[in-house]
């Protein structure tokens, strides 16, 4: 949650600066630039619009160590258009109006090394990523026809970045899952013939495209094996049952630290809420709680230690607990939310948590704290606050898994509870939430059994009548 309007998406982990700016003074975009800048002066001259004559670019190649590489002049052409769009390289000043960088005489005028360059070495880490940032997009720029199709893959691979534990750890994405999640629409189980041949074309350019952004560091690339593209293998996007070898035929990718750094300001530009772990280290435990239901599981935890890391434990403890309080339809979220928070506070707690154990709201959850860690003296909650508690706990996993027909887990739970439990209905209904009723109903979609779904139904009636 942000507070406002924009669009959100959940934090990523990112490293301090001045590591980033090192990432990016490693890269093959910035690094090669930085060669031809310090190449240039008196004996590079230029022509029309600040190109390298033929002869000149022979010798950029050989000085990046790219003759054997049947793309390097390719890579040298790039690597002179980033120096010059950095400002690694000063061109002549245009004194003819013709944009051309020609003398009175129609003869090529010297370049010179330009401010930027002294920035590469003298500067701070935000001058170097900003020189980075410049060379990143006038490499996007010259792919510009593709460039809807590659912020969308780009947003795609921070968001699972930033959702799959596996991707954050480091893992590639496969490319064909990548595409699938651009073109495949919400719902489709089964993609259709057409919809896997536009995945199999999407993959192809994804392919082509992640190959000229790998050498500016945003990303780490597995090209797509050039049997499939030659033919000489099925070209289509792989199915089910492949191996990890087998899948990785068809391209991996992932964003490298730089790449999110990168991803995450085009995204701030465009307008979206893109935080990253630890900005809620300094807010209220409010702005904690309503929060964390958005992070994935490592980066809750992250953020929670980061928060806890400036307070003591009784004061985070009740920090936490007044903001877990209410009755609004969040409610229920930040009192997850705050027994997530509360499993990394430290024993210390302990008088915070006794603190409310009266309280009907978090009386339950004080007790769950207080008996994992063997505390003792622990009062047994009443049946009415267990139930309460029951309520409020399904109401807050509905609300995060936003309707639908319920995962897996939180049906399992809901039939446990039920089956567990006899008369369950008879007392639930009775229970003073302003969820009851929305639990109860979930509870009769949920349930496999006719007769328990429609005692579920009895109840949601009874529960929503009783108000």
């Amino acid at each position: 949650m942000t507070g406002d309007d924009r669009p959100t998406v959940p934090p990523v982990r990112l490293p301090a600066e001045a590591e980033l700016a090192r990432d990016a003074l490693a890269s093959p975009m910035v690094s090669r630039a930085a060669r031809l800048a310090r190449w240039a002066g008196e004996r590079v001259r230029v022509g029309a619009g600040g190109r390298l004559p033929a002869e000149r670019l022979e010798e950029a190649v050989t000085l990046l160590g790219l003759a054997g590489d049947e793309d390097g002049p390719r890579h040298a052409a790039r690597a002179w258009e980033v120096a010059v769009g950095t400002g690694l390289v000063e061109l002549p000043e245009d004194t003819g109006g013709t944009g051309d960088a020609e003398d009175a005489a129609g003869a090529p005028r010297p370049v010179s090394p330009g401010a930027g360059l002294a920035l590469l070495t003298g500067g701070s880490p935000a001058d170097v990523l900003r020189i980075w940032r410049d060379g990143l997009e006038t490499v996007l720029a010259d792919g510009a026809e593709g460039a809807v199709d590659l912020d969308s893959a780009l947003g795609n691979l921070y968001l699972m970045t930033a959702g799959d534990p596996a991707v954050t750890a480091g893992a590639m994405v496969p490319l064909p899952v990548l595409a699938a999640s651009m073109v495949v629409p919400v719902g489709m189980d089964h993609p259709t013939d057409a919809v896997l041949e536009e995945i199999s074309a999407l993959m192809v350019g994804l392919d082509e495209r992640f190959r000229a952004l790998e050498p500016t560091g945003i990303v780490a690339h597995r090209p797509v094996d050039t049997a499939l593209i030659d033919g000489d293998a099925d070209t289509g996007a792989p199915s089910g049952g492949l191996g990890e070898e087998e899948v990785a035929r068809y391209g991996m990718v992932r964003l490298t630290p730089l790449g999110l750094y990168a991803v995450r300001r085009r995204m701030l530009d465009a307008g979206v809420a893109a935080p990253v772990v630890g900005d809620l280290a300094g807010e209220s435990a409010e702005a904690l709680l309503a929060a964390l239901p958005g992070h994935g599981e490592e980066a809750a935890r992250s953020e929670i230690e980061l928060w806890l890391a400036r307070r003591t434990s009784q004061d985070a403890a009740r920090e936490l607990l007044a903001a877990a309080r209410g009755d609004d339809a969040d409610a229920p979220r930040r009192r997850l939310a705050c027994q997530q928070a509360l499993s990394l506070v430290g024993v210390e707690a302990e008088p915070a948590l006794r603190e409310v154990l009266d309280d009907d709201h978090l009386g339950g959850l004080a007790r769950v704290w207080l008996s994992e860690r063997g505390f003792g003296d622990v009062p047994a909650p009443s049946e009415g606050m267990v139930f309460w508690l029951t309520v409020d706990t399904l109401a807050a996993q509905l609300a995060a898994e936003g309707g639908g027909d319920g995962s897996d887990e939180l049906r399992d739970l809901m039939r446990g509870l039920v089956d567990q439990h006899s008369g369950f209905f008879d007392k639930a209904w009775r229970v003073d939430h302003p969820a009851t009723g929305e639990v109860l109903e979930a509870m009769s979609r949920f349930h496999p059994d006719r007769r328990v779904a429609k005692d579920a139904r009895r109840a949601a009636y009874r529960a929503r009548s009783r108000g």
